[in-house]
């Protein structure tokens, strides 16, 4: 079982970025997918989730009205448009994925999530 997380980078305060997540070895469909993101000195936090089941899907207040997720089943691929960049952004991106339905209660609980790959570095500049 693989994730890939691509397409971070340097960018300006306002400016955005497509993060990819290209996964293998798993039922894509099927497990509760998403992104968490680390900051330097801070503990892992979440920023938006799509539950396998009933795909409803979860955003962190910081990603509200900002950030996009979506997923191509077909791909096995996870996306996450991110707009309105700001310093606060600054962080190593992982995609996450559990094969249970995790329960809304838990969502932004790290340890729900078995499978972590490579983070990619955001950086927002101001």
């Amino acid at each position: 079982v693989q994730l890939q997380a691509s397409g971070g980078g340097l960018v300006q305060v306002g400016g955005s970025l497509r993060l990819s997540c290209a996964t293998s070895g798993l039922n894509f469909a099927r497990y509760t997918i998403g992104w968490f993101r680390q900051a330097p000195g801070k503990e892992r936090e979440g920023v938006s989730v799509i539950r396998g089941g009933d795909r409803a899907i979860f955003y962190a207040t910081s990603a509200q009205g900002r950030f996009a997720i979506s997923k191509d089943d077909a791909k096995n691929t996870m996306f996450l448009q991110m707009n309105s960049l700001k310093p606060e952004d600054t962080a190593v991106y992982y995609c996450v994925a559990s094969p249970r339905n995790v329960i809304t209660s838990s969502i932004w609980r790290p340890t729900e999530y078995e499978l972590w790959g490579r983070g990619t570095q955001v950086t927002v500049s101001s």
